[in-house]
């Protein structure tokens, strides 16, 4: 009786990450689309919209990434079917982070004994 109860209690564990998985890929997917649509909003020019253009293309990159992240997350590794299916501008795939690293310099900082587990800082200058 107990295995069971241990099984049922994993299937249902199971079944929370599942649906969770699922619900953060619809979210990057609707953030995805909403960063699409405005860079597609931005006539391209070469004048000081460009600067706002740039940004909104980095944040359509970024954007991509954390989708694709997502889809390998809950094991959807072609990356070609999110491409085409929301028609990404190369420039968006070309601006797409490259590593799962933050923008800024960070450090690791050892734990102390209020703290159980390392955290990640941004490094400040001086």
């Amino acid at each position: 009786m107990a295995l069971n109860s241990l099984r049922s209690g994993l299937a249902t564990l199971e079944y929370e990450i599942a649906e969770e998985r699922a619900s953060a890929l619809g979210r990057l997917g609707r953030r995805l689309e909403g960063a699409l649509a405005a860079l597609a909003a931005c006539p391209r020019t070469a004048t000081s919209e460009r600067t706002i253009r740039d940004s909104l293309v980095e944040e359509a990159g970024y954007a991509l990434w954390l989708f694709i992240v997502q889809r390998e997350v809950c094991g959807l590794n072609d990356s070609t079917q999110v491409m085409q299916t929301y028609r990404v501008p190369n420039e968006v795939y070309a601006r797409m982070p490259s590593a799962s690293l933050p923008s800024y310099p960070v450090t690791l900082t050892e734990p102390t004994a209020s703290k159980s587990m390392e955290t990640l800082q941004p490094r400040t200058a001086g």
